[in-house]
């Protein structure tokens, strides 16, 4: 069965590379346009791995890997930041919340593919 990984960003065209990338290689997808969608999405089905934007309307990603941290089914879930933002601050603000990779774009398919391989457990 493969895996689940949930793709956030507001941009369609980037969550249609994200996805078409992932799928590509084996992976299910599900899209959220902003972190409250994405936050609707986690409602007990298993989700392997999110692959999340920063800057969103809506709910910003930092703000939604902190609030998936507080259900319990997802508590554990592995976050990538997938963004433009390079800054530092904004990289530990992602780390304190609970992201666990940190990618900026623009990005090449196999950066992410190798990225998710190392974090989406069984």
């Amino acid at each position: 069965m493969a895996k689940t990984i949930l793709v956030i960003d507001d941009s369609a065209s980037l969550r249609q590379l994200v996805r078409l990338t992932l799928q590509a290689a084996g992976y299910d997808c599900l899209e959220a346009d902003d972190g409250l969608t994405a936050l609707a999405k986690l409602d007990g089905r298993k989700i392997h791995l999110a692959v999340c934007d920063v800057n969103m309307p809506g709910m910003d990603g930092i703000t939604f890997v902190g609030q998936a941290r507080t259900r319990a089914a997802y508590k554990f879930l592995p976050v990538i930041m997938l963004t433009t933002e390079s800054q530092q601050a904004k990289k530990d603000a992602g780390k304190a919340a609970g992201a666990r990779a940190w990618i900026v774009k623009p990005f090449s398919p196999p950066q992410l593919l190798d990225a998710v391989s190392k974090l989406c457990l069984p």
